[in-house]
């Protein structure tokens, strides 16, 4: 595949823009792609952290989420393998790259990096709304970091970005679906409770079963408290006394 030719004189444009830079500021764009990766790897833990005080749903979306960047590598790596793109830095006559160009076969489009950087950030966003104004915006730095290089073409970035923010919250959806009544049923086992979260965490439980009303005095068991007939008192509010003390106590006639 030959790349477009807006997208090449993109590339020259930026490429030497950014051979004028510091050398520090080289340094930083060449570590600062893989970096990020680790910081979303970090995050991904944040989230499966926060994830076990809250219901199964959230937790699914934790595990889910690394399961759906993954997915979206794969199918950037497969398209590399089709599509055939030589990377600009032995394409484009000329050219100057900050970092090492690739070995050959090492394909340009799309960009895994981008991919990757761009589902990692989606998936948060999905899990973790309040994240998305770091995330959003740090997997789009790390993607133009690519071009900055001199590694891809402008067009690579852009298309494994839309990639990564297509196809990993597809899967991750798809995924909650089948781990949520997972992660429900074994939150009961001790073992995974530690790790999934207690059955408890779910939040916005219902109030538990046979909660009582509070029954004014006076107030016969099919009457409200207000003196009106507006349902039956619970009748554990009766029972109950019999069932902890084992008889009914009487106060004593005056």
């Amino acid at each position: 595949m030959e790349a477009p030719d807006f997208s090449a004189d993109l590339y020259r444009e930026i490429t030497e823009f950014a051979e004028g830079t510091p050398s520090w500021l080289h340094t930083v764009a060449e570590v600062g792609t893989d970096a990020g990766l680790l910081l979303f790897a970090a995050l991904f833990v944040v989230g499966w952290w926060r994830a076990r005080i809250g219901d199964a749903r959230a937790m699914a979306l934790a595990l889910a989420a690394p399961f759906a960047v993954v997915a979206a590598y794969l199918v950037s790596e497969v398209s590399k393998t089709f599509i055939e793109e030589e990377r600009p830095c032995r394409a484009v006559q000329g050219a100057v790259h900050i970092a090492a160009c690739p070995a050959p076969g090492d394909w340009s489009f799309p960009s895994n990096h981008a991919t990757i950087a761009a589902a990692s950030a989606a998936v948060i966003v999905v899990a973790w709304r309040a994240m998305a104004p770091l995330v959003l915006p740090m997997a789009a730095l790390m993607a133009f970091s690519r071009v900055f290089v001199g590694v891809h073409y402008p067009h690579d970035v852009a298309a494994g970005f839309v990639l990564g923010v297509v196809v990993a919250p597809l899967v991750v959806v798809a995924l909650v679906v089948a781990l949520r009544p997972l992660v429900e049923s074994m939150r009961g086992f001790p073992l995974c409770g530690t790790v999934l979260g207690p059955p408890s965490a779910a939040a916005g439980g219902a109030p538990e079963s046979g909660a009582e009303r509070p029954v004014m005095p006076g107030a016969g068991p099919g009457r409200a408290a207000g003196g009106g007939s507006a349902g039956r008192v619970n009748e554990a509010s009766v029972t109950m006394p019999d069932v902890m003390g084992g008889v009914t106590r009487r106060d004593p006639l005056p």
